[in-house]
């Protein structure tokens, strides 16, 4: 029981505010959890963004944390459940107000692939994918996709 007192607009304010909680067994995954990322999505209240918006930005945490994880070797790609799709090397993130979410990237084959999905049937996975042969080093597009969090208000770029 935490016995701190809090006043109603702090309460107000918490229950307004995304809460996010992970634990690991592995000690340098519990380093990486999501909660300590999550202060971005706090800076536009929850209720003045779209499920698109909301989704969108959530899913750049997600991609940033899974992409840090991975080796030199490796790059984030997303299968969608469900599907016949497959998988997708993730090279582009979007959302369309209110309740849209579109990956942009390539198949395993190199064909360029798009994927636009309402948010009620958002199921996704990320894998690591070997990068590909004449990169020199992997894509982070978690990082990209990221700093537009940290450049406004709207969460997107």
């Amino acid at each position: 029981m935490d016995d701190k007192i809090e006043t109603s607009a702090e309460l107000a304010e918490a229950a307004a505010l995304p809460r996010c909680e992970e634990i690991h067994s592995n000690p340098e995954d519990q380093a990486r959890c999501l909660t300590q990322r999550s202060e971005a999505l706090r800076k536009q209240p929850m209720a003045q963004k779209s499920p698109a918006e909301w989704a969108y930005e959530r899913l750049i945490l997600y991609i940033q944390n899974f992409e840090e994880t991975l080796d030199n070797e490796h790059e984030v790609a997303m299968g969608f459940t469900g599907a016949e799709a497959g998988i997708m090397r993730i090279e582009g993130m979007g959302f369309f107000d209110p309740d849209i979410i579109t990956f942009y990237g390539s198949d395993p084959a190199g064909m360029k692939t798009q994927q636009i999905q309402h948010v009620s049937q958002l199921n996704v996975i990320l894998r690591a994918l070997p990068t590909e042969v004449d990169v020199a080093e992997p894509e982070r597009i978690g990082f990209r996709l990221a700093q537009g969090l940290s450049q406004d208000d709207t969460g997107a770029s």
